[in-house]
């Protein structure tokens, strides 16, 4: 039979094992340098950004005006997006947090892309807007969005957003890495043109009506069991 101290080194041992869990890769691709390796002689790279010596540290570096002032949405998807990382606000540094800004023009779209190391919490600021995302069973969730709603995108789910509205459209986001990442694939299937993005606007808003027919034809069915 086990002691009471055997009990308590296993929970420490076990404690100690999650202690030194490896936390989410922060780039791409990372592979170890060797020993042997030239790269060990002239540079040092790590998972992140070294941390500034402590004596340099001022607010300064708490405090960021990157997501103050609207993007630039003269193009063909009417659209900006500005993601800030801790390379650009230094505080964000090991807190594992990232930010975003997204201005939409009327009919403006953002097109399907994901952030591979991080889920997304998007805040609507100003204006009207529809925001999706697809699961890996090709199921889409959304959702009409007005000032004031806050919409959460899993990690890694291929989202997007189109201004539903009829004013410009702000959203802010906090994703949950300070390197989140960005894949779009919009290019390689619609194209970059004009005509490109008014199909897939129209191809995203499609989801909206058959979503709601289905909701529409649930609920009848729901109601007809009932009575």
């Amino acid at each position: 039979m086990f002691s009471s101290w055997h009990v308590i080194s296993y929970f420490l041992f076990v404690s100690f094992k999650f202690c030194l869990a490896d936390n989410d890769n922060l780039q791409d691709i990372c592979p170890a340098a060797t020993p042997t390796s030239k790269t060990c002689h002239t540079a040092i790279f790590i998972n992140g950004l070294p941390c500034k010596n402590p004596a340099n540290i001022t607010a300064s570096d708490f405090k960021t005006s990157y997501l103050k002032q609207a993007g630039d949405t003269f193009n063909f998807l009417r659209s900006s997006t500005n993601i800030v990382t801790a390379a650009e606000f230094p505080g964000l540094n090991t807190l594992g947090l990232g930010m975003a800004r997204t201005d939409l023009e009327v009919d403006g779209i953002v097109t399907p892309h994901s952030h591979p190391r991080a889920a997304e919490i998007l805040f609507v600021s100003k204006g009207v807007v529809t925001v999706g995302f697809i699961d890996t069973k090709n199921q889409v969730f959304q959702k009409v969005l007005k000032e004031g709603d806050v919409f959460i995108v899993p990690k890694s789910m291929l989202h997007f957003c189109f201004n539903a509205g009829f004013e410009f459209a702000t959203i802010f986001s906090v994703l949950n890495s300070q390197n989140p990442g960005l894949i779009d694939i919009s290019g390689a299937v619609y194209g970059s043109s004009s005509e490109a993005a008014t199909k897939m606007k129209e191809r995203m808003a499609s989801f909206s009506s058959q979503k709601a027919n289905y909701d529409t034809s649930q609920t009848t069915i729901s109601q007809h069991t009932e009575l």
